[in-house]
């Protein structure tokens, strides 16, 4: 812990940043959409599923459904479903690295280091690479969404040491649930800095609504389609 000159904590008041504005009504409106939107996506898209899991385990070996740890509302940790797109046992290292840089360089005024994925990433297996290009390797957190450990939309959830990076102001995130799509997706995904994209969720978290969670929804479906941001 750090103190100013007059002795007082400058560390983030978490109380300050994770109170939320939203209104009841509108929290309640935004889980019933998650709920019925998650339940009817996963009876609609079970064939897709089915063909996606049967790739995964024609390409390589290991698990269909890839399971990690991630931070939700109040910093609350949770296990995050993704189907599965590296060969099992994968190093995190690489990935740890890379996100530290991409938020130390992307941080502040001035900055232009988009947050872009690694590429050439050796652990990334064929068919993942093609899941990860159309983002369905993202389609398992619907039933994240059901639990309630996640929304349809919200900022994404991060890994703890991205968070150990963080400055004060990207901690406003937790103040609502994590979402599969965001404002920050449906406005330029890597092609943005990390400082836009807490821009972005910050924004989301201040203003959050059912509306705007429908508009973001209907955004999402020719972004993910026209793979804008993907890489």
């Amino acid at each position: 812990m750090t103190s100013n000159a007059a002795g007082k904590s400058t560390e983030p008041d978490l109380g300050l940043l994770l109170a939320t504005d939203t209104p009841r009504v509108s929290d309640i409106a935004i889980r019933a959409l998650d709920v019925i939107g998650a339940a009817v996506l996963l009876l609609l898209l079970s064939p897709i599923l089915a063909v996606i899991a049967v790739a995964i385990k024609l390409d390589s070996r290991g698990p269909v459904i890839f399971w990690q740890q991630r931070l939700g509302r109040d910093l609350r940790p949770f296990r995050v479903a993704k189907f599965r797109t590296m060969g099992t046992n994968a190093a995190t290292e690489t990935h740890r690295v890379h996100v530290e840089r991409m938020i130390r360089e992307g941080h502040g005024d001035g900055q232009t280091r988009p947050m872009a994925k690694l590429h050439g990433d050796p652990r990334v297996t064929r068919v993942g690479s093609f899941l990860r290009r159309t983002s369905l390797d993202e389609l398992p957190q619907l039933w994240n969404v059901l639990v309630g450990e996640m929304s349809l939309v919200g900022p994404r959830p991060p890994i703890q040491y991205e968070v150990d990076a963080y400055p004060a102001r990207a901690f406003r995130r937790f103040a609502v649930r994590p979402g599969i799509t965001g404002l920050w997706q449906v406005s330029g995904r890597s092609l943005t800095t990390f400082s836009e994209m807490i821009d972005l969720d910050v924004r989301y978290v201040e203003t959050r609504s059912l509306l705007l969670n429908l508009k973001i929804l209907v955004l999402t479906v020719p972004t993910v389609l026209h793979g804008k941001g993907a890489e």
